[in-house]
């Protein structure tokens, strides 16, 4: 049947009653158990959308009302505490809507699930409340200023050290949120207020302390502040505020260069995350990074006092940078970049001698002697060196340091390790191509048929000898160029010799032999008082003990006669063998240093724990003749890549403008260049008649057939 009109009337106006009572905060005279059943009864006979519209219009006049309470107040000159009593009034207005909205939904929670539900169009009961009190309180102009600044005035004076009421800010700020005014009222407004204080706060940071004590005095504010939005303002703004005046850059920059150089893993990471937090930040730290890092290493590669231990230091510099990025800057590829750019840039400041320094660690590694590492530990220092090597631009003169000083280790049997030449000579293979280590390749080439060759020579030795012979046949294009040397050998050794060369030439027709006595070594038996030793030593050391076959005593003047070893290397020898740790010969008078008018006789109460005795050649320390007669080396060969590449384009192009063949060059030549020097070898090959100039366009060359 149809409810009657009556019936719909009446429940209504208990439904209203019960509504105003909850408003008011009185006590209902109905059951809720009734009234819900009340609205379930008007909704399943068709009448929900009045009932709807009666609900809102209820709540709609007692929100309007409730407007009038706050309008009270004064809103000009306020106190302190008339501020506060507004917040507290506010508050208590929204607590009690929210209760009561809540009361009433629970009412008409038949309603709010069915029609409601049913119609998108219309908010829900919670919905509507929230509307109502944005609309008809939060809204109105003079009410949202007070609330916005009466907040504002709490935050500052919690700041300013005094006690506050966090639970009233915490819910007004809620309420704020929840209405969703939060954004358009209060955030600007308060990001704003925050950037002032903490602009001020920063700059009397800046005055006061260091860049460390800055950074975590912002962290320590973030966290104080317990807010998200605060935390982005604040922790930023101090730095960001000051980025580009000249009193940060003043403070800033010795600041970042200290927690560099200490490795302030921790505050390097804060510093990373407040520059992270604003536009600009991370660009700034980016440029004082690569800034650092170029400083630094310029220091490393450009003092000349420290070049004995510029390679360990650059690796050491290296891994710490390296440990900066990944624990501190989140391996952020920029940072990264900028600090491979920064390593190429100061290493090639000081061209040539960095590669040099770097072939002889790689030599002082690869040494037989060199205890410090094992396989592994060395394995991974070639590979830190490599990345080293990586940064630098002229590589031939590594090379050329480098395949010096292995051919020494190759000739003389001072290789560590053939496994950890190998592995060095793949790495630099794989970094430079096949055309950087032919000749390094070749000179490992040269000592594997070096054997075979000898296990022929021995095989088809008819005569016998008292002397076993070893010998090394080098291509002389792969090995290091040596200045030959004339000495004196035994009859037998030369005789021996003679039968080699004879053997040799009739297996390789038409090649020719030159003896390098330099590089000779060998191991004689030896007769002390204590028993017999054998003693390992060079060429020239051999001839110098041999001669005690035939004397006793012999003058400097008189070996070198006998020997034929040039002067300075037989002072080097004598002092080897007689001022050494292991002195088979005595000298008189006593000294470490060799004189013209010493003399010299056969040690023969020599005692040594071990049969077989290494006595090292004094090394002549290398001098700065020697070095830069490597570096010339390095310059003709280059000379020669020039004009080759210069030859080798033009053939191709036959005609072409200066500024294009430049260009050319620049793109084939693996080597830094001045175009000073490409304009010298243009002309040199223009008075070779490989190339001519335009008769009409002088900066145009032809390529003459």
């Amino acid at each position: 049947y149809l409810l009657s009109e009556n019936y719909t009337e009446d429940t209504w106006l208990k439904l209203r009653d019960a509504v105003g009572a909850i408003q008011n905060s009185t006590s209902i005279k109905y059951n809720l158990e009734e009234l819900y059943q009340a609205v379930e009864n008007l909704c399943s006979y068709k009448v929900s959308p009045t009932l709807y519209k009666q609900l809102r219009q209820v709540c709609e006049d007692h929100v309007q009302a409730q407007i009038h309470q706050f309008r009270e107040y004064p809103f000009d000159l306020c106190s302190s505490l008339d501020n506060l009593s507004f917040l507290k009034r506010m508050n208590r207005c929204w607590q009690d809507h929210c209760r009561q909205t809540i009361m009433i939904r629970s009412i008409f929670l038949f309603l709010d699930r069915t029609y409601v539900l049913q119609n998108s169009l219309l908010p829900s009961i919670w919905d509507t409340g929230l509307e109502l009190f944005r609309t008809h309180i939060v809204s109105d102009v003079a009410v949202q200023k007070r609330t916005v600044e009466g907040l504002l005035e709490q935050i500052e004076l919690e700041r300013n050290g005094e006690t506050i009421d966090r639970s009233l800010l915490r819910s007004l700020l809620g309420m704020l949120s929840d209405l969703q005014v939060y954004r358009d009222s209060f955030e600007e407004r308060f990001l704003t207020e925050t950037n002032r204080l903490y602009a001020a706060e920063g700059q009397r940071l800046m005055q006061e302390r260091d860049v460390s004590e800055m950074i975590n005095s912002s962290v320590y504010h973030a966290v104080k502040v317990n807010c998200e939005l605060a935390v982005c303002a604040c922790v930023f703004c101090k730095i960001q505020l000051h980025m580009q005046s000249y009193a940060f850059m003043a403070v800033f920059i010795p600041g970042l260069s200290n927690l560099l150089d200490e490795n302030r893993v921790t505050e390097l990471t804060l510093l990373y995350q407040l520059f992270s937090k604003g536009k600009g930040g991370l660009p700034t730290l980016l440029q004082f990074w690569r800034d650092y890092i170029k400083s630094f290493g310029g220091e490393i590669v450009c003092t000349p006092e420290k070049d004995k231990d510029m390679v360990q230091d650059l690796l050491d510099f290296k891994d710490k940078m390296d440990n900066v990025v990944q624990s501190c800057f989140a391996r952020n590829e920029a940072f990264i970049n900028a600090m491979k750019e920064a390593f190429e840039t100061f290493i090639n400041k000081r061209p040539n001698k960095p590669a040099e320094l770097i072939a002889k660690y790689v030599d002082s590694k690869l040494r037989a002697g060199n205890k410090e590492a094992t396989e592994e530990e060395l394995e991974r220092i070639l590979d830190k060196i490599m990345i080293i090597f990586r940064f630098i631009h002229g590589k031939d003169v590594f090379e050329a340091f480098y395949k010096k000083d292995l051919a020494k280790r190759l000739l003389v049997g001072k290789s560590a390790s053939v496994d950890a030449e190998k592995s060095m000579l793949s790495k630099l293979k794989h970094e430079c191509g096949a055309a950087f280590t032919s000749k390094l390749e070749g000179m490992f080439k040269d000592m594997e048929l070096s054997k075979d060759i000898m296990i022929q020579f021995k095989q088809n030795q008819s005569e016998p000898s008292n002397i076993e012979l070893t010998v090394n046949i080098l291509t002389m294009g792969y090995w290091p160029s040596y200045t030959p040397m004339e000495v004196h050998l035994p009859s037998e050794m030369v005789k021996l010799q003679e039968v080699f060369k004879l053997f040799y030439l009739s297996k390789h027709s038409g090649r020719k032999l030159q003896w390098q006595p330099t590089l000779g070594h060998s191991v004689l038996k030896a007769e002390f008082k204590e028993g017999k030793k054998e003693l390992q030593v060079s060429l020239f050391q051999t001839l110098v003990l041999l001669m005690f076959n035939e004397g006793e005593d012999f003058g400097m003047e008189e070996i070198r006669t006998a020997t034929g070893i040039e002067e300075m290397e037989l002072k080097r020898t004598l002092q080897s063998l007689a001022c050494g740790k292991a002195r088979v010969l005595n000298k008189n008078p006593r000294g470490k240093d060799v004189e013209d008018g010493d003399r010299f006789n056969f040690n023969n109460d020599f005692k040594h724990k071990l049969f077989r005795i290494k006595i090292n050649q004094i090394q002549m320390k290398e001098t700065v003749e020697e070095q830069v007669s490597t570096t010339e080396r390095v310059f003709q060969d280059r000379q020669y890549q020039i004009d080759a590449a210069v030859v080798r384009i033009m053939k191709m192009r036959k005609i072409l403008s200066h500024n294009l063949l430049v260009s050319e060059l620049y793109n084939q030549l693996k080597f830094p260049v001045k175009p000073g020097d490409l304009k010298k070898r243009i002309e040199s090959l223009i008075d070779r008649d490989y190339m001519e100039r335009d008769k009409e366009t002088p900066n145009q060359y032809h390529y003459v057939a």
